[in-house]
């Protein structure tokens, strides 16, 4: 049975501990959305309160969605499932990137199917009218839970945003739960259509590498958030047999360049907009982000969209990133470049 822990004061402000009233019911009701893709602690604790009271209601409800995720090579060998177990916002479901996937890809969380995504949402107990507050760890802040709000954002679900940030969450006492979570009602999600405008795939991706440079060539500009190293082809992939390096024309962004070095929330609006200008980003012209398998690419995406940098139909995200276009392209091609210069 999962144990839910509250301060004292939280206690007392709690909907746990709250009897339901007309009042309570009608502000329910008029309950506005969140105003910004990024959403705080506070915000989000407001809005789960005011969360139908029952589960048999039919109203739209904010769902805490859980990302936890870990990179393979993570010294301590942690799961995102484990943290979830360990600690978790009340009520929330557990996304797990490495199983909703294209089962038939042999690159890792690749997107999913349409009906491979409606399946799991189903599963996870929501429903399209649903409002979807992704979230991450409290041990690395903000990693992962961009990856599945823009996955959310792929299959066309309506109302999604990211809190800012689970770390945050527990340093300010808001209310956690431990132990084995409750299985949801399992929902009928309506099988989605999928944004191909979102998305980039190794086709193009391909022939934009053999363009760059070429006279009368779209000016595509692709931002990695892979570390410099790894960028510079200095330092290894953490994936064994994977060369490093960057592809043509590519500009290096390490992710955590976009994010407070304490909390690891995301940087406001003003400071993002500096770093893409210091980085030349042209909010003008076509911007493609990538990593290492399409996660803290989305972290660059989510800031491009904090920040309302660039117009949101020229942004999109390659989906394979770096594992994909490592493995396939050949060494002697030139499209694996290594060094300083882009």
């Amino acid at each position: 049975m999962a144990t839910i822990v509250l301060s004292r004061s939280l206690w007392r402000q709690s909907a746990f501990h709250q009897p339901g009233t007309r009042i309570q019911s009608i502000a329910m009701s008029r309950r506005r959305p969140f105003s910004s893709y990024f959403v705080t602690p506070k915000e989000v604790h407001e809005a789960l309160r005011k969360n139908p009271p029952t589960a048999i209601s039919t109203d739209a409800k904010v769902i805490p969605i859980c990302a936890a995720w870990f990179m393979p090579n993570d010294p301590e060998k942690r799961t995102g499932l484990d943290v979830f177990q360990k600690k978790r916002i009340p009520t929330a479901r557990f996304f797990d990137i490495d199983e909703i996937k294209d089962k038939e890809s042999e690159y890792p969380h690749m997107l999913p199917t349409c009906d491979e995504f409606a399946h799991a949402m189903s599963k996870l107990g929501v429903r399209k009218e649903d409002e979807l507050v992704i979230y991450d760890t409290e041990e690395l802040g903000l990693f992962s839970a961009p990856r599945v709000a823009w996955t959310m954002r792929v299959y066309g679900h309506p109302k999604v945003h990211v809190l800012n940030n689970f770390r945050l969450w527990v340093k300010e006492g808001l209310p956690v739960e431990t132990g084995p979570p409750q299985v949801p009602n399992i929902t009928k999600y309506p099988v989605p259509s999928y944004n191909t405008d979102m998305v980039v795939k190794f086709a193009e991706m391909k022939t934009i590498g053999y363009d760059h440079g070429k006279e009368g060539a779209e000016d595509i500009q692709i931002l990695d958030a892979r570390s410099k190293g790894r960028w510079e082809g200095t330092e290894p992939e953490p994936r064994p047999g994977l060369k490093s390096g960057h592809m043509p024309g590519s500009t290096s962004l390490p992710f955590q360049e976009l994010l407070d070095p304490e909390t690891k929330t995301m940087l406001p609006k003003e400071a993002l907009r500096k770093i893409f200008e210091d980085k030349h980003v042209d909010l003008k012209k076509p911007i493609i982000t990538s990593c290492g398998t399409g996660v803290t690419a989305a972290i660059i995406e989510a800031a491009l969209k904090e920040a309302d940098y660039g117009a949101e139909d020229d942004r999109r995200l390659y989906d394979g990133s770096w594992t994909e276009w490592a493995s396939r392209v050949s060494p002697t091609s030139g499209l694996i470049q290594s060094g300083r210069s882009t």
